[in-house]
């Protein structure tokens, strides 16, 4: 199942490249605004052998990386905090709800005045958009555990870190992987934006450069390049998913078919 959903989607890739090409090709759309896979392909080439572009794709890296790691850390953190912390939950509800809806992209002045296009003002889009995304899981998960299972362990005299550690977080689990999967997405994405709109160093400043100069190959190359980075992320995101859930019935079922 997987070498045939392997080969359609190279197929509707091939698809998608050739549609590239011929759409500017035959007059669809101006060459100037549109250029054809080939004239693409060729900018991404130039671009792969250029130590700035090397330098840049660093920069969102590690914005994406650090961002993405202290937002996994305090959601997860407060969310078993919340969770286990008596009348937290109730307390803390209407601050998260008001928070959680605010577009990352509206602290972008915000971070500006802070700190101007440094990393930190990356780093402040991409935890805040990111953090939400698993602290939100976390709690679902927390709801999911079997009251059973939890009146059980009090009755063996399991302390609060015991019942967090075999009862909570075996649960918990599955979840907290799914927000580590969509933050870690939401992360790239904040990162580029970010560099995009306040110009700190990254494959989104480098786009910016390349739209002011009329370089649009190079634009839509480095467009290329985001879009792989994220597949890969997504890939990647999943891998461990797959194996920090081995014994997961979801994941052995996953595999069996």
């Amino acid at each position: 199942m997987r070498g045939a959903d392997a080969a359609l989607g190279a197929t509707g890739l091939g698809v998608l490249l050739l549609l590239c090409e011929a759409v500017p090709r035959l007059g669809l759309v101006d060459e100037d605004y549109f250029p054809p896979t080939v004239r693409i392909a060729g900018a991404l080439g130039r671009e792969l052998s250029d130590r700035a572009f090397w330098s840049a794709l660093g920069d969102t890296l590690t914005g994406w990386a650090l961002g993405l790691a202290i937002a996994v850390g305090a959601g997860v953190v407060a969310g078993v905090v919340i969770a286990v912390v008596p009348y937290l939950r109730e307390a803390t509800a209407s601050t998260i709800e008001f928070l959680r809806p605010i577009p990352s992209v509206a602290l972008i002045p915000l971070a500006v005045l802070l700190y101007g296009t440094e990393l930190r003002s990356v780093l402040l889009l991409v935890v805040y958009a990111s953090f939400w995304q698993v602290l939100i899981q976390v709690l679902y998960g927390v709801r999911d555990v079997d009251p059973v299972a939890e009146e059980t362990a009090r009755s063996y005299g399991l302390g609060t870190w015991a019942r967090i550690r075999h009862v909570l977080w075996p649960t918990a689990l599955p979840y907290v992987m799914t927000g580590v999967r969509l933050a870690a997405a939401v992360a790239l994405i904040l990162a580029v934006t970010a560099e995009l709109v306040i110009g700190a160093p990254g494959l989104g400043a480098r786009i910016a450069v390349a739209q002011t100069s009329q370089a649009v190959p190079e634009m839509y190359a480095l467009i290329v390049v985001t879009g792989v980075l994220g597949l890969l992320i997504n890939v990647g995101a999943r891998t461990v998913e797959r194996r920090a859930l081995a014994w997961h019935q979801s994941v052995r079922a996953e595999v069996a078919v």
